[in-house]
């Protein structure tokens, strides 16, 4: 009988998060197409970063170290542009 009441506890703690969860979604204004625009192309750009220092790190050519050097510089510039 003890496993079925904590069971019971267990499974309405899961059932009042997924509700909040909802209820915080449903919370948040909308964005406008232009916030919305610029936040798709931040993550964009926040991708871009890793994918370029992760190939930097793993580079051991020194003309490839400084193409993807600028590559980051130019990454971070039109992050800081948004």
């Amino acid at each position: 009988m003890v496993k079925v009441m904590a069971r019971g506890f267990e499974s309405k703690s899961v059932e009042s998060q997924q509700e909040e969860a909802q209820r915080s979604k449903s919370i948040k204004p909308a964005l406008s197409p232009e916030d919305r625009a610029r936040q798709s192309r931040l993550r964009g750009l926040e991708l871009a970063l890793a994918e370029a220092q992760t190939a930097l790190a793993g580079s051991c050519k020194p003309a490839h170290r400084d193409m993807l050097q600028l590559k980051l510089a130019a990454i971070q510039a039109q992050i800081r542009d948004l």
